[in-house]
Order: C-alpha cells, then structure tokens, then sequence
C-alpha cells in the first residue's frame, strides 16, 4: 500500500523559508517521479485552484512552476525515500496546503501560512 506524508509545514514570515519534506512508502519515488502542488481554497477562483509548483522525474530532473523558479528548490533522497521542496523568500500569497503526489497517490497536505 502506498503511503505519502507530507510534514514541515508552518507559520512563516512574508520573505522566510521553509522546507517541506514528502515521505513515501509502498513506492520507490526515484522510479515514478514526484510532484508538489498547493492550493488556498480560502481564495477566489481560479487562484483557488490546486497548482503545480515543482517536480522530481526518476532521472533527477527538475521543474518548477515559473512563480517560483530561484527561490524553491525540490530534491530528493533515495536512501529515505523522501522528497523536500525548499521554498525561500516566501510571499503570502503562497499560503496554502502544500501536497505531494506520485503516480495517482496524494499526500494529505501541510499547512504553510505566510503572515507577519
């Protein structure tokens, strides 16, 4: 069975950082790739839509939503088999659940609030 669990989420300042991390088993993430997405369902349509912000293929490439792109970075770690998203210089308007997903399988998201 496969299990993602996302955690690292948190209150955090307009122009901080934090580092989510994607923890999967019952799957190799090196073999499948794995996403982030986020979504404030708080906000107006279509902001509060669920967004790609970054993806890890099996090769090791990476892809970034062009909103974030300098500023976040996804990487990976085979021997834990787990993903981390580093997200610096954060905006509020990048409060929002944080999910990953590889495959059809979603984590069950982390809270990032950015607010002073």
């Amino acid at each position: 069975q496969v299990h993602l669990v996302e955690s690292g989420g948190g209150l955090v300042q307009p122009g901080g950082s934090l580092t989510l991390s994607c923890a999967a088993s019952g799957i190799a993430i090196n073999a499948n790739g794995l996403a982030w997405y986020r979504q404030a369902p708080d906000r107006q349509p279509p902001d509060n839509q669920r967004a790609f912000v970054a993806i890890i293929t099996p090769s090791g490439q990476t892809m970034y939503a062009d909103s974030v792109k300098g500023r976040f970075t996804i990487s990976r770690d085979n021997a834990k088999n787990t993903v981390f998203l580093q997200m610096n210089s954060l905006k509020p308007n990048e409060t929002a659940v944080y999910s990953c997903i590889t495959l059809r399988y979603w984590g069950q998201g982390t809270q990032v609030p950015v607010s002073s």
